[in-house]
């Protein structure tokens, strides 16, 4: 069985990415996103365990402190954190991987999965991601200004990542996601490594 690829989706808050990610998933087949563990407070709509795996602070600490995260990243006084056992049982079972994470995440998965894929998914201006935080009616003026001075910090990182995405139109910057991840699928290696029987046997003399 191919092992499956991790794909790694980062974003400023408001860029989209939660929205992209959820509508691909729609229709993935032999994919899965990981449930981060947080100790943020849950939102309204969000299930225990689907959207995030609440924790206190202590617990998060005591599991980041026995190594159980592939990364782990404190943002806006709340600590996210990927579950390595986790993610290494399901691309070992040939299922591919998205995570959702900041770019802080993604600098450490890379020291782990070289291999992985990077998406950077931007705002096509800064008026409309203030417009787009503003909207989720959730958080405060003072969140909302935090938020928007961190989004330009973390939009400087967009050059370490393999592509990049810009938001503009929901149903195009879906398209190129989701093209991105087929054509990595597509590669020869890959295809080879699911398709071994096959392609061995068409070239048999």
């Amino acid at each position: 069985m191919a092992k499956g690829h991790l794909f790694v989706i980062s974003a400023p808050s408001g860029a989209g990415k939660t929205s992209l990610v959820k509508a691909i998933m729609k229709e993935a087949k032999q994919m899965q996103t990981s449930v981060s563990y947080t100790t943020r407070p849950m939102r309204d709509g969000e299930v225990n365990g689907k959207d995030y795996h609440f924790v206190d602070r202590e617990k998060f600490i005591d599991m980041r402190d026995a190594n159980d995260f592939l990364e782990y990243a404190e943002v806006f006084d709340n600590f996210y954190g990927t579950s390595k056992s986790w993610l290494n049982e399901t691309l070992n079972n040939g299922d591919d991987v998205i995570l959702e994470i900041d770019w802080q995440g993604a600098e450490q998965v890379r020291q782990s999965f070289s291999d992985s894929t990077g998406i950077f998914i931007v705002p096509p201006s800064k008026a409309i991601l203030l417009a787009r935080l503003q909207g989720r009616g959730t958080d405060s003026d003072e969140v909302i200004q935090r938020r928007t001075a961190e989004a330009i910090t973390e939009m400087s990182q967009y050059p370490k990542f393999d592509y990049l995405v810009i938001n503009d139109d929901f149903e195009t910057a879906l398209s190129e996601v989701q093209a991105i991840i087929l054509s990595f699928r597509l590669k020869t290696n890959r295809q080879y490594e699911k398709q071994t029987t096959l392609l061995d046997e068409l070239i048999k003399s």
